[in-house]
């Protein structure tokens, strides 16, 4: 079989499971093409996305300006590893730091990547400008967190299947409530070796958990008490997902191109990912002033495709995109539509329990055990109803689709996913 061969969904299905790794349990459909928020399965069947690749398609499908610019540069310079400097890297760094509010960019591939960067960062800085002796640094982060599956990552993971069995862990952190600022201020006062505290806006691989109003404000404000660092995970909830900019941000809905409403919270570290290219290439950054960022010498960190020309020209036009077309205010406004129609539908619904989310990052719950198959059955309904979701947690179901969507494909949407667990109850 040639490589260029269309395959049939089975076809497709089967060569992954014989020849790769069963690291991920899909949903057996096989996407061939995608456009805005449409996908197509081999057999050109047509389909909503409403995962979006974990929120990083969030400019939407092939989306034509950041494809364009990706190809581009594709066709003048790919890679020359950091070892020389290259024309577009700085362009790129300009360019995020001014939109994000901070003095400097460390550019990486993947969110787990970051991530990492983000607690080596954070543990020099505590060595070095705050004084805790050399290998004492704590990082606080909370239960139910998914910040990746590196080995250090899932050292501070409670979920047991991407634990078990990759030991020995990684030690230095001390894991709290999600949501409990009791619990945070507890730690601080207690620990006098805490360098950094790690959290998700938004906790969306564990349901889409909105924390109380004000959380983060508070917990930030206590870390800046402490001399703490902040550290803000957005991987997931970062690039107009939640209806701003950032899911740090106030009450702005980034109507303003540039986000200028007054910050809720500024983190001290931002962790970006994701949509951060538009879904079109793995690119993801790690945001600092240089109070932070200068602990970082030349030899003490890097990646050999980390800010490539092609990920620096496909993050910018990413970037832009976001601005141009006005995507969290659309997530913004069709957010609290999705949240409204879908809890009235749960008055009259027994399956649903609620909907919780932000912006276009949403979740239902079902109103069933988490070891029940009625979140993956749905989704399969789903599926044959041409609306593509997938439940994490047993019984949730999160839905956050392309912020290139419109009020009217919503709205269909919306009318397929009533129907759908309608014919469930």
């Amino acid at each position: 079989m040639a490589v260029l061969d269309k395959l049939t969904s089975k076809e497709a299905i089967e060569l992954e499971n014989k020849h790769g790794a069963h690291n991920y349990h899909p949903l057996p459909v096989v996407i061939s093409r995608g456009e805005g928020v449409y996908v197509w399965d081999a057999e050109d069947k047509k389909y909503y996305d409403f995962l979006s690749a974990y929120s990083a398609v969030n400019q939407g499908h092939c989306h034509p300006k950041i494809v364009s610019a990706m190809v581009k540069q594709a066709q003048t310079l790919t890679l020359t590893s950091r070892a020389f400097y290259n024309d577009v890297l700085g362009k790129y760094e300009k360019f995020a730091t001014q939109l994000f509010g901070f003095d400097k960019l460390l550019p990486m591939n993947t969110g787990a990547e970051a991530v990492e960067t983000a607690l080596k960062l954070a543990r020099k800085w505590a060595y070095e400008v705050k004084g805790i002796d050399e290998n004492n640094a704590e990082i606080i982060v909370c239960e139910n967190n998914f910040h990746g599956r590196t080995t250090t990552i899932i050292s501070f993971s409670n979920d047991p299947i991407a634990r078990k069995n990759f030991g020995p862990y990684t030690k230095g952190f001390i894991k709290i409530e999600y949501d409990n600022l009791e619990a945070l201020k507890e730690t601080l006062e207690s620990n006098q070796n805490i360098a950094a505290f790690l959290v998700e806006p938004i906790q969306g691989e564990a349901g889409v958990y909105v924390p109380s109003e004000g959380y983060l404000a508070a917990a930030k404000k206590m870390c800046s008490a402490h001399n703490v660092l902040f550290i803000a995970d957005e991987v997931q909830t970062g690039i107009a997902r939640t209806g701003r900019l950032l899911a740090t941000c106030g009450n702005c809905t980034c109507e303003d191109k540039n986000c200028s409403g007054t910050p809720e919270v500024k983190a001290d570290i931002l962790i970006l990912g994701k949509a951060l290219s538009g879904g079109a290439y793995p690119v993801s950054a790690v945001l600092a002033n240089n109070s932070i960022m200068d602990v970082i010498k030349p030899g003490n960190h890097g990646s050999t495709f980390g800010g490539n020309p092609i990920a620096a020209s496909t993050a910018i036009a990413a970037l832009e995109v976001v601005s141009e077309e006005n995507l969290a205010t659309n997530a913004h406004e069709l957010g609290m539509i999705f949240r409204a129609e879908i809890a009235d539908f749960a008055e009259e619904n027994d399956l649903v329990k609620s909907v919780r989310g932000k912006g276009l990052l949403n979740a239902i719950l079902i109103n069933d055990s988490e070891e029940s198959s009625t979140a993956w059955d749905i989704c399969m309904k789903l599926r044959d109803n041409g609306l593509l979701a997938k439940p994490t947690h047993g019984n949730i179901i999160r839905f956050a689709p392309p912020l290139v969507i419109n009020k009217t494909q919503l709205m269909e949407c919306i009318s397929i996913i009533k129907k759908t667990i309608t014919e469930f109850q």
